[in-house]
């Protein structure tokens, strides 16, 4: 069956007030869509969409938010993006950090898509977009957010099985190394793991969030009707292997 939805339109983005967020939110105001980011933290100054501050790691808040958005009309398009990390061994993961990992991480993807989901079900028509990591083909030092992000690519997969036929495609990005404030604060320039990263990516560069909001985009497009379950690697290669130096 062939979907179809106007141009433009209401779309939620999850922690789109920095990083690979922000990026999102600046590219899809630029497509036309009215941009909905749910952040706890305020964005920049310059920043552009409608900012609603919320705890996405707080279940409640995070219904409250989405039921306030819903209520001004419908949203049939979601990237679910924000996330949390703590590079840690597993020795030392404390159960409250695995505990608030999968609340950001997992459970508030969980709960923005099934406040969306009647809403897409009754127009015939949805895009789901969430954010995962290339960090699934296993990476040291991340077994909080390697089970979040895994759970979310799994929720991708069972999401878009079980909503095909309501139009409703669900798809997942896996960003690489992106350069971002983030990403520099805990991989300084000149640090010898900084360039260890940089040499793991053929392209022999970190991307940047313009990129990843460029997937991000064309998932979200009326015209990808006929994608879904997919996971996008947005990693300048890294996913398929390291050239030879």
């Amino acid at each position: 069956m062939t979907t179809s939805a106007p141009a433009g339109g209401r779309v939620i983005v999850t922690g789109g007030s920095s990083g690979i967020g922000e990026g999102i939110v600046r590219r899809l105001h630029e497509d036309g869509y009215a941009v909905v980011n749910l952040d706890i933290a305020p964005p920049r100054p310059d920043a552009v969409g409608d900012f609603r501050q919320v705890d996405l790691g707080d279940a409640a808040q995070t219904a409250a938010a989405l039921a306030a958005v819903a209520a001004e009309g419908p949203v049939t398009r979601l990237v679910n993006n924000v996330g949390i990390v703590w590079p840690q061994p597993v020795g030392e993961v404390s159960l409250a950090n695995l505990e608030k990992s999968l609340a950001i991480n997992l459970r508030a993807a969980f709960l923005c898509f099934q406040a969306l989901l009647p809403a897409m079900k009754a127009a015939g028509f949805g895009r789901v977009v969430n954010i995962s990591s290339r960090t699934l083909m296993g990476k040291e030092l991340r077994t909080t957010y390697g089970m979040s992000k895994g759970g979310l690519l799994a929720a991708t997969r069972t999401w878009a099985l079980e909503f095909a036929r309501d139009g409703i495609t669900v798809n997942a990005i896996g960003p690489g190394p992106i350069n971002t404030e983030l990403f520099q604060k805990g991989n300084p320039p000149g640090d010898p793991r900084t360039d260890a990263i940089l040499r793991s990516v053929p392209m022999r560069r970190f991307g940047e969030p313009a990129e990843v909001a460029h997937a991000v985009a064309g998932f979200l497009d009326a015209r990808a009707g006929f994608i879904t379950g997919q996971i996008l690697y947005v990693c300048g290669g890294q996913a398929v292997g390291v050239q030879a130096a």
